[in-house]
Formats: structure tokens, sequence, C-alpha cells
């Protein structure tokens, strides 16, 4: 009885969490009624938000009703893993709504929608031409949040026992300070503000206020959701790209660099590793990309450059935006930006794919080893690098971590690239497509589609759960949670050597 006293006191800390995040999410799900102001036209959609919003805000109480019968001490990262997933699922599910309710979509494509959004990963089956304006921002508004994470939100609003156990799991486990609440408030300090400053440069670059608010969401979240079908290139406009790619390449960085670039500590920011391989990515590849790929394709070298750039920022940020079609990109051009969808952005970033900081990791510790291999049998050699301003030595079992990661990563970038071929599309439209979505990017090649199968559709809003979480996190936590519940129905056990 003891362990089944010890289980009901975590579950329902865990529970008590997942109420908050309701209840948060419940009140950002009638932001959208905003637009009515403008176009009182769409008051009939104003139900679509206001049922799926009173129904997270009552599940959200009753969960919270649980405190008092909460553990007190500090949660696990498994079971902050635990909050995340049952965070998502529900979140995700009801974010669904809207979308049928407005736009006639089935239920398999509102939750693609809407996995889509809160991923940050940009793929749509929305056909935004048509769509109501209150869908829009809706899709925009989940995007910010998904960008800020259920994590971060749910920190920033309370001091608990999740505290860096759902952090952890959504990838998020460094501080900008000690304090895991101020923390987390600086973090959306900053998003905010570069939400609101992308707003009012692209109003001043020549959007629309609706429109400048929508991508300003879009782009710092690096989610990438558009009012537009053509995306960014529907302005064809050099003064919007350029208030673009800063947006994706702050969305893109670590809020820990971001917060030591907001503090003028500009050594700390250049020797970091992730801006290092950023800094030598983009215009290895933007230059590859210009001279073979653009050139050919479009007359005016300064298009060809424009897209060159725009597009590789925005596939290694895993934004999503694009000024272009991709029908008529060459193998090479098409090849470079899935390598660097699969490489994607910063850690505890908006950024997705398997992360910059990874890569840099990796590529030390291959150096290292050749510098081992090639060094006097004496010689005493160390492998570190930056992570902020601590200097961090790699280990044997660091790298070991970060490279089944990546295997597992490749893994089940393979798997679903079959998946997609066995549905009927080509290899190289697969690989491009599946890297989108398991990179949480969002750039598509017109793969993601309303009619493509049902299978495809259910792989590719897997991909982007698993894409935008940290899996391995969420594998173990998903153990977890089977084990507790075999543990829970099974007997009168101790808790006693058993992992919290």
């Amino acid at each position: 009885m003891r362990e089944k006293a010890y289980l009901r006191q975590r579950y329902a800390s865990i529970l008590c969490s997942v109420g908050l995040v309701c209840l948060i999410c419940g009140a950002a799900t009638l932001s959208p009624l905003l637009t009515l102001l403008a176009w009182p036209g769409e008051a009939a959609n104003a139900m679509a938000f206001v049922y799926p919003a009173a129904a997270l805000c009552g599940l959200g109480g009753l969960l919270l009703t649980l405190r008092r019968h909460a553990a007190r001490d500090q949660l696990s990262v498994q079971e902050g893993g635990v909050i995340v997933c049952l965070s998502w699922l529900v979140v995700v599910l009801f974010s669904a709504w809207p979308f049928i309710a407005t736009e006639g979509l089935t239920f398999s494509q509102a939750v693609f929608e809407s996995m889509s959004g809160w991923t940050t990963t940009g793929l749509s089956v929305v056909d935004v031409e048509k769509a109501a304006r209150t869908t829009l921002l809706w899709r925009s508004v989940i995007q910010l949040l998904g960008g800020a994470g259920l994590a971060i939100i749910m920190m920033s609003a309370i001091l608990g026992p999740a505290g860096v156990g759902v952090s952890s799991a959504e990838g998020r486990g460094d501080q900008l300070v000690p304090n895991v609440k101020r923390s987390a408030r600086l973090v959306l300090i900053m998003y905010a503000g570069y939400a609101a400053a992308g707003t009012l440069a692209y109003r001043i670059a020549g959007m629309t206020w609706f429109d400048a608010v929508n991508h300003a969401f879009a782009a710092v979240s690096t989610g990438g959701f558009s009012t537009r079908a053509a995306s960014i290139g529907y302005w064809d406009s050099p003064l919007i790209e350029a208030v673009t790619v800063p947006l994706m390449i702050l969305g893109n960085l670590s809020f820990v660099t971001a917060w030591f670039l907001w503090r003028g500590r500009m050594r700390t920011v250049v020797r970091n590793g992730e801006v290092r391989i950023f800094a030598l990515l983009v215009p290895i590849a933007a230059t590859g990309v210009f001279f073979l790929t653009c050139v050919s394709l479009y007359p005016h070298l300064g298009k060809a450059f424009r897209v060159a750039v725009f597009e590789t920022v925005s596939a290694l940020t895993t934004t999503g935006f694009s000024t272009v079609g991709y029908g008529n990109w060459n193998a090479f051009g098409m090849t470079v930006l899935i390598g660097l969808m699969l490489v994607g952005g910063g850690t505890c970033s908006t950024a997705g794919g398997i992360k910059q900081f990874r890569v840099h990791a990796l590529w030390r510790a291959l150096a290292f080893e050749i510098r081992r291999m090639a060094a006097p049998t004496n010689a005493v050699m160390d492998n570190s690098l930056w992570e902020g301003e601590r200097r961090v030595f790699l280990d044997d079992g660091q790298v070991r971590q970060t490279a089944v990661f990546v295997f597992l990563y490749m893994a089940l970038f393979t798997l679903g690239v079959l998946l997609l071929c066995a549905c009927g599309f080509s290899l190289e439209n697969s690989l491009f497509e599946f890297a989108s979505s398991l990179g949480t990017v969002g750039l598509s090649i017109g793969v993601t589609s309303p009619d493509m199968p049902g299978s495809a559709l259910w792989a590719e809003t897997l991909a982007m759960f698993m894409g935008r979480l940290e899996f391995l996190v969420v594998v173990a936590s998903l153990f977890k949670l089977g084990r507790d519940a075999c543990n829970f129905l099974g007997g009168d056990g101790s808790r006693h050597g058993r992992s919290a």
C-alpha cells in the first residue's frame, strides 16, 4: 500500500501541472476572438473557440483540485516528461477543435494542423487564401505559444514541484539565471520583445497589421505559418525578407545565448559552438545554392542571391518560410536544404532538428579522436567546448548519449521516408518532406496536402511530436508511465529501490 500511496502523491502533482497548462491554454484559446473587433462578420466562428476554451478551463480546474494530495518535493526528469507528454496531447487535441468547426477539416487533418502549430513546424493542410481570419490568427497564436514551450509557460506562472523536469523534457534544460521561475519569465520577456519588434518592423516594411502580427509570431517561434499561400514570396520584397532573416536567426539562438547577446556579452556569444556552426554553415550552403542552383533559375543576380540566403537560413533555423517554390530546383539545392533541416537550430531555442550543439559536440569528438591518435602515447589532451560562460569537458558518456540520439533520429527519419515512399511519393520528395516534418521546419515540396493518404498524414504528425520534444526523455517517461501503472494495479510492494 505504501507504493500506491506514493504513486498517488506523485501523479497528483503531475496532473496538477497538466491542469495548470490546460487553464493557461484555455485562456489563450479565446485570443482569436480579438479579430472580431475588426471583422465582426466572423462572429459565427466565436463558439468554435469558446467551447474548447471552456472545456480546457474546466478540465484544468478539475485537475487542480488534486493539489491537496500532491507531493511537495521536486519531480524527476522522467516525471517532467510525463507532464509534457500529457500536456501536449491534451492541448493538441483541444486545439484541433477550431479547425474542425471553422474550416471543416477532418479529425486527422485538424490534429495535424494543431500539432504543426504547437510544434512550430508550419506544414499546413488549410487553404489560407479562403480561411477565416480567426483561424489564421489561431494558427499563429499556437505557434507563438509552442515556441515558448508549455514548460516555460507553466514555470513562469508558478513555483512548484515540477521544477526543471518539464523543462528538460522539452529540450530546455539550461536556465538564464539560477532561479527557475525568474529564468522562465526572462525567456518570455525576451520572446515577447522579439514578437513586438517584429510586428512593428513588418508593418513599416509594408505588411498590413494583421499580416505583420501573424508573420512576427511565426518568425520568432521559427514556425512558418503564413497568411499567404506563397508565404513571404507573396510580397517579393527585399525589405520584408530583410526583416524576416534576423527574426529567424533570433528564434534559432539558444535563449541562453540570446540573453548574453542582450547583455552585450559578445565574447561569450562569439565563442559559442552553435553560433560558430551557424556562421560556418549558412555562408557555405548559401554560396553553393547560389552558384549551383539559383543562378540558372533566376535571371537577376540580386534575386538569386536573396533566394539562396533566405532559403538556407529558413531551413537551418527550421522556420519554414519560403520565397519561391522548389519544383524546379535541382538535386544539389534540394540536398543542401534536406541537410540543413536535419541539422536544425540551437539547443534551448524555438527551433527543431538534431540541434547545432549536438553536431558541434560530435565534430569536436571526431577532431579529438584524430588528434589523440596522432599524438604521442604519453600526451595529455582535453576535449572541451564552451557552453555559455562555462567551459564544458566532454566525456565518453556525453559523446555516447549524443551519438545515440543522432542514431535514433536518423533511424526514425529513415523509417518515415520509407513510409512516404510506400504511399507512392518519390524518394526525393519523401526525403525532403519527412526531413521537414521531423525537424519541425515546414518547408514543403507539395507532398503535404489535404489529399495525402491518412497513414502519411499521421506519420508526419507523429514525426512533428517526436521532433519537437526530447524524445529520449519522452520515451523513458512513457516507459515510466507504463511501469507505474503496472505497479499501481499489481500489488502492495514498497517503493524502496524504485526510481521516481
